[in-house]
């Protein structure tokens, strides 16, 4: 059985998809069943990965990497998201040459996770409540 917001990956191809609703069944992919993603939440290494959630003058800041991580052709964050206390989730796309951060309007109070994926090392994600 399938549970909302879990990640999923085609260990063929690498398309990555996100359950918007719980179900039974399995996902299948090039004719096998994707993988569920585990996010990773300690790091191990000198990459950084793990959101850092800071209070900006208006909102949040969520950065990934307590130094920025790099945004280039062959590694980079693909995505951040976040979890909200009031049950809205936001997403940004991201792309080589972007800054790795999201700003949003509302306070760190109101969060529940961040989470980011890295083409080259995967899911990761924090917990904030």
């Amino acid at each position: 059985m399938t549970q909302k917001y879990e990640v999923y990956k085609c260990d063929i191809c690498g398309n990555i998809v996100e359950m918007t609703h719980e179900g039974v069944g399995t996902l299948v992919c090039c004719g096998q069943p994707m993988t569920k993603m585990v996010a990773k939440s300690t790091e191990a290494g000198n990459e950084k990965h793990l959101p850092v959630v800071e209070k900006a003058e208006r909102g949040t800041i969520i950065k990934i990497g307590s130094v920025p991580h790099p945004m280039e052709e062959k590694h980079y964050i693909e995505w951040i998201e976040v979890f909200m206390k009031d049950g809205k989730v936001m997403r940004i796309p991201l792309k080589p040459g972007d800054k790795p951060e999201m700003h949003i309007g509302h306070n760190i109070e109101d969060l529940i996770q961040v989470r980011a994926y890295c083409n080259v090392h995967g899911l990761w994600s924090k917990k904030l409540a």
